[in-house]
């Protein structure tokens, strides 16, 4: 093989991401009759727009497969599960979660406004913790929102068969 030929060689295994051949190639054979050149392989097509773009998918950190939130569920009387106590009606318990999200972004701690605002009386006694759930193991809208935020980040209003919630992801 030839100088230019191990040069060759070299640079396009670097190009392709390995800097040293699997194994040396052979020394050449010794042949009286000389071989042919091989020819330069042929040009690669130029490269589309779209198989230029970065590949935004790849780059993109992989969803989890769980994630850990804290919510304020405000139901009302004809909610799914609403407790036996609670009477206020649909619009009032979208008023109501509302004013409970009004108060965390004006600086009220999420676990306080549990405290005063939610209706779910087994998350209330864990500051509103949800625990550890996969997407499928909620509501869709509950999972969809909960979801799409980042952690720390509290949702708008959210409408599920429940009543309303205001979630904030935890991890």
């Amino acid at each position: 093989m030839s100088h230019l030929a191990r040069t060759l060689l070299l640079a396009l295994l670097v190009a392709s991401g390995c800097d040293k051949p699997s194994a040396d190639p052979a020394p050449p054979a010794a042949s009286a009759i000389p071989s042919a050149p091989t020819p330069p392989p042929p040009p690669s097509p130029a490269p589309s727009a779209a198989a230029s773009a970065p590949d935004t998918a790849a780059a993109a950190p992989a969803a989890p497969d769980a994630i850990i939130a804290q919510h304020i569920l405000v139901t009302y009387r004809t909610a799914k599960r609403a407790p036996k106590g609670v009477t206020r009606s649909k619009a009032e318990a979208k008023a109501r979660a509302a004013e409970a999200l009004a108060r965390i972004t004006s600086g009220t701690t999420f676990e306080d406004a549990v405290k005063q605002y939610s209706d779910d009386v087994g998350s209330a006694d864990r500051m509103g913790s949800v625990g550890k759930f996969r997407r499928d193991a909620m509501d869709p809208a509950f999972s969809n929102a909960a979801f799409a935020l980042r952690v720390g980040q509290v949702s708008d209003v959210v409408e599920t068969p429940f009543g309303f919630h205001v979630i904030k992801r935890t991890q």
